[in-house]
Parts: C-alpha cells; sequence; structure tokens
C-alpha cells in the first residue's frame, strides 16, 4: 500500500541542529540531496504499490537514503 502524503521536507540549508548548529553546503550528503530529483522518482516509485492492500510502503526518500547509506 502506498499512501502519498503531503511532502513537508526541510530544505537542507533549513535543517535546524541543536544549539544553532548548521549543515555545511559544501557537505557531501547535502550535495547529494540536491542532485537527486526526488519528486519525479517519487512517483515511479509509487506506481508500484497498492492503493488499497498491504502494509503501508516508505517514502521514496526513506527508502533510497537507506540503500545510499548501506
Amino acid at each position: 500500500m502506498y499512501r502519498k502524503v503531503g511532502q513537508t521536507d526541510t530544505a537542507p540549508d533549513n535543517f535546524q541542529l541543536p544549539f544553532n548548529g548548521q549543515l555545511s553546503p559544501d557537505n557531501r550528503w547535502i550535495i547529494m540531496v540536491s542532485l537527486i530529483p526526488w519528486s519525479e522518482f517519487e512517483a515511479e516509485y509509487a506506481i508500484n504499490f497498492s492503493e488499497e492492500r498491504g502494509a503501508p510502503a516508505l517514502p521514496f526518500k526513506i527508502a533510497l537514503g537507506a540503500l545510499i547509506i548501506k
């Protein structure tokens, strides 16, 4: 099952860290996030799941991120 929820993604440059820290724009993960066309891949990913049956699937960004980190 795939439920498309309104995406409230935080842009990497607006991500809040404890103690008022900020992520460096030169960080390799920040650069990678800006290179991936998330909405295009999300649409392709969603068509692989039923809307009525099965356990809810993870959003594409989480699924791909886990594979990249792995």
